[in-house]
């Protein structure tokens, strides 16, 4: 079976693309597709790792399920594509980053500008039934992100993890913090960052100091 997927990570990952819970995810995730309306689009499906290349990565912002609007999900966590409404986590998100570094608004929502800087928008589930929250949870993506970030961990230092709430939170099991940078915070969603969980994180601002303490160049994350 080939997956479409850069080859950057084809290499890295080939393993895991051979083991029988993946064959029954892509399985799973065909017949999802041509028998239901789904997101994104089966050509977005591994945007996060076409437009992150495994040996650019210096962030990874990971994120639970696609959005499950109509136009919305582009194949990176949080991401929406031109011209599409923000949705309120990706709202919350800038305007952190208005607060933390002093930037503009962006007018789009498109984080194909992070991703495309070394920002691995990782969701954990990279594929969801149109209008039905969560619906392909559990059916092996899952399984599948987890081995991205081990893989990441593994092979690489210093990379900056974002993990913003609980579901994210958990994720620090698979992450070597010997190695690596690891940041918490509430979630961006109104609910946590209503209730002080999200701003004044300066997520945004700290990811850049460390990565300029490796002699990393800083993300743009105007």
């Amino acid at each position: 079976m080939d997956v479409k997927i850069d080859d950057s990570w084809k290499n890295i990952l080939y393993d895991e693309f051979k083991k029988p819970y993946f064959n029954k995810l892509v399985d799973f995730v065909k017949n999802e597709y041509e028998s239901n309306t789904c997101y994104p689009e089966g050509k977005n499906i591994f945007s996060a790792f076409d437009f992150c290349k495994f040996n650019d990565i210096k962030v990874v912002i990971i994120g639970q399920d696609p959005y499950h609007g109509i136009g919305q999900a582009n194949g990176l966590s949080f991401s929406v594509s031109d011209n599409i409404a923000h949705p309120p986590s990706l709202i919350n998100i800038f305007k952190e980053i208005e607060q933390d570094l002093g930037v503009a608004y962006p007018k789009s929502g498109n984080l194909e500008r992070w991703a495309k800087q070394g920002v691995l928008l990782l969701n954990a589930t990279l594929t969801v039934r149109a209008h039905e929250a969560g619906s392909h949870q559990g059916k092996g993506w899952e399984t599948f992100t987890d081995a991205v970030i081990k893989k990441i961990s593994e092979e690489k230092n210093d990379i900056v993890f974002l993990l913003w709430g609980g579901f994210a939170k958990k994720k620090s099991k698979l992450i070597d913090a010997n190695k690596h940078h690891i940041l918490q915070s509430g979630h961006p969603s109104p609910l946590s960052a209503n209730r002080g969980y999200w701003f004044g994180n300066k997520h945004f601002s700290r990811a850049n100091f460390q990565l300029q303490q490796v002699g990393v160049e800083a993300v743009d994350w105007s």
